[in-house]
């Protein structure tokens, strides 16, 4: 059981948190986006937001980029999105 999430990770913000704006979904991090910082930043906020360890969690599109994809193991995808707060 694994799902695919899309998200544009926000970098260097001062109120960090999860929202929905128009149907996608934005992270906002601390952490710059130097040397990796907000990438893991990102995987550890998205593993704490759906309940499941952070080795469930892998970037594997948009490591350089604001919109990422991440594959998070152990969890459906209605789950995720209900999570999240993501309808559909």
């Amino acid at each position: 059981m694994s799902t695919v999430i899309a998200l544009i990770c926000k970098p260097g913000s001062s109120k960090p948190g999860l929202s929905v704006e128009d149907g996608v979904l934005h992270l906002r991090v601390r952490e710059r986006a130097i040397e990796g910082a907000a990438n893991e930043a990102c995987i550890k906020a998205l593993a704490d937001a759906l309940g499941v360890p952070r080795s469930h969690v892998r970037l594997f599109a948009g490591a350089r980029a604001r919109q990422k994809r991440f594959a998070v193991e152990g969890i459906d995808d209605a789950e995720a999105r209900a999570k999240l707060g993501l309808s559909g």
